[in-house]
């Protein structure tokens, strides 16, 4: 399989000298009169064909009759064969970000995802000969890398508790192996990936609203049974010490009152009303 061949032109300057010699010989010999002026006169236009400007981080491929001649990747003013066909490729990085796109996670449920992908031509051999068009390919790869990949995860480990990673809490994860995904499709284009991100990560709209419903509903769970532990805990400790002080001494009905108004009190919604007792504690 071919590759990518790297090689030098000839400086333009020089060939501006010959080119305006050309010119000038040609049109010396139409005031003789002499014929020969016309060959002067197509050298020159052919000279004038061959010349070309590679700007930094560009690349021109080379061909002649099909036949792939090399690539020049220097930049400066050159001077080529003018039967050469110059096709201009750029080595610069490119951003390219994707219109997020519906498909299903691990488990089925519809989600919106694009991403951000940072690329550039690596081969230009490749980049011009292996595939129609590179961007293109690009573009299509990307989306198909971002669809398996999303079809192997579940969107949050609230659906799948044996999974360790999930589209959501595993980005880091997620955007190394969309680097290694991306970066085996788009070989063949001679495309060297810098960096693929998950930029957009979202439920489908038409169980966006269920699915945030439940997410509230699972962190208020959490959340109340961090509540109840600290309860507990507090509750266990005041015993402790009305007992080891000997502050009041109760019975098991007066103990497990106290326990549920503490229970009450500590994991309510709402602050405790006082309530004033105005006889004795057990009345």
């Amino acid at each position: 399989m071919k590759t990518e061949k790297l090689i030098s032109a000839q400086s333009g300057y020089l060939h501006v000298f010959l080119s305006l010699v050309f010119l000038g010989l040609g049109i010396y010999l139409f005031t003789i009169p002499n014929l020969l002026g016309i060959a002067a006169i197509i050298l020159f236009v052919l000279h004038l064909i061959g010349f070309m400007v590679i700007n930094p981080n560009q690349s021109a491929v080379l061909t002649l009759f099909g036949d792939y001649r090399g690539t020049i990747v220097k930049n400066g003013f050159f001077w080529v064969n003018p039967f050469y066909v110059k096709k201009k490729i750029s080595l610069r990085a490119r951003n390219m970000e994707s219109k997020p796109i519906k498909v299903n996670d691990k488990l089925g449920n519809p989600i919106m995802i694009s991403v951000v992908l940072v690329w550039r031509v690596k081969d230009t051999y490749r980049a011009a000969f292996d595939v129609n068009d590179f961007e293109e390919f690009v573009l299509i790869q990307s989306e198909t890398a971002v669809r398996k990949l999303a079809s192997a995860y579940p969107y949050d480990t609230f659906d799948d508790d044996e999974a360790d990673i999930s589209l959501r809490s595993g980005l880091e994860d997620i955007n190394h192996e969309l680097d290694t995904e991306m970066q085996e499709r788009l070989n063949i284009a001679g495309i060297e990936v810098i960096e693929g991100r998950i930029n957009h990560l979202a439920y489908a709209s038409e169980i966006a609203g269920a699915m945030l419903q439940r997410q509230q509903a699972t962190a208020i769970v959490a959340a109340r049974l961090k509540i109840v532990e600290g309860a507990v805990g507090m509750v266990e400790m005041a015993l402790e010490q009305l007992s080891k002080k000997e502050i009041l001494e109760l019975d098991e009905e007066k103990r497990a009152a106290m326990v549920s108004n503490l229970m009450v009190v500590l994991c309510g919604d709402k602050n405790a009303q006082p309530v004033v007792n105005t006889g004795t504690l057990y009345t």
